[in-house]
């Protein structure tokens, strides 16, 4: 079997929404939709929005679990999309600044992704 050498890019959105459970669905909604555009431009997509949709209150999980175990995702990913409202979520902010620790790139746009995507694609 050959390896293929794709590009995994981390989606870093807002999840949480004081709200209620519409505005986190929404949340989760605008990550999965931004995953299937790194999926359809030849990517793969790393959504955490969708890997722990609704886990919320798992008992024997503490909080600060979740943002761990995506910090240790990210490690293995080769860029960060940041999605719309990142800005608004401590998690994607942490998620952004662990990305920059690591030297991994950052895309904050669609555009973004498929630039990064065909200059992997041509090295």
């Amino acid at each position: 079997m050959t390896v293929i050498g794709m590009k995994v890019i981390y989606i870093a959105g807002k999840y949480r929404d004081s709200r209620g459970a519409w505005f986190i669905r929404q949340n989760i909604r605008a990550a999965e939709q931004a995953a299937q555009f790194v999926w359809q431009q030849g990517g793969v997509a790393l959504c955490p929005h969708l890997n722990t949709a609704l886990f919320d209150g798992l008992p024997g999980c503490a909080d600060e679990v979740w943002l761990r175990g995506d910090l240790e995702l990210l490690q293995r990913c080769d860029a960060v999309f940041a999605i719309e409202h990142w800005r608004d979520s401590s998690g994607a902010v942490a998620e952004v600044e662990h990305a920059r620790a690591l030297n991994l790139p950052v895309l904050f746009t669609y555009n973004d992704v498929i630039q990064f995507l065909v200059s992997a694609h041509a090295a």
